[in-house]
């Protein structure tokens, strides 16, 4: 049995300077991972992310959350995070900047949605890794800044997608992860 392909959702949790579509998209990415058999990982957060999640998760996807707090308790009531769409959280009590390291080191690939500097740091995180990365394109936030991080990293990265339609987006990066 071939394993199903897991992939993390980079994103704004807070999404006022995002795109005025940012839940529509957000969940139409969710929607296409869930309709090609893909586990969706989230950093178990609202905005984007959440959007996502719920876009797998309704449609009939496994979405899995990488919690920065260390129970259910100090999500819900100290990081004021969500539970909902979401099959199983993992809690890791490691805070934000190491939870992101975890989120991006479990998934075979790495979709960004809109984002912030939370986002950024996950970027480098999966472009240091080599991860296949996708972009979706006219999301907005940290977006502009991407590339320009690539070029001046001056570190080859051949399975980057820069896409603005989900469905295209989703279809690119898991060729890319399969022929990985």
């Amino acid at each position: 049995m071939e394993q199903k392909l897991k992939i993390a959702i980079s994103g704004a949790a807070e999404t006022a300077h995002c795109s005025e579509n940012i839940n529509e998209l957000a969940y139409e990415v969710g929607k296409y991972l869930a309709l090609n058999n893909c586990i969706l990982i989230t950093g178990a957060t609202t905005g984007a992310p959440l959007w996502a999640a719920r876009g797998a998760y309704e449609n009939n996807g496994y979405v899995i959350g990488i919690s920065p707090a260390m129970d259910k308790k100090e999500h819900i009531e100290i990081y004021n995070l969500p539970i909902d769409y979401h099959h199983l959280i993992l809690y890791t009590g490691f805070g934000h900047s190491l939870r992101n390291l975890v989120l991006i080191r479990s998934g075979d690939g790495v979709i960004f949605i809109c984002g912030r500097t939370g986002t950024l740091n996950e970027f480098t995180i999966a472009y240091e890794e080599k991860k296949p990365m996708g972009i979706l394109l006219n999301s907005g936030g940290e977006e502009k800044y991407m590339d320009d991080i690539i070029n001046e990293s001056h570190k080859e990265h051949k399975k980057i997608i820069w896409e603005s339609k989900p469905s295209k987006l989703v279809e690119e990066i898991i060729k890319i992860m399969k022929n990985d």
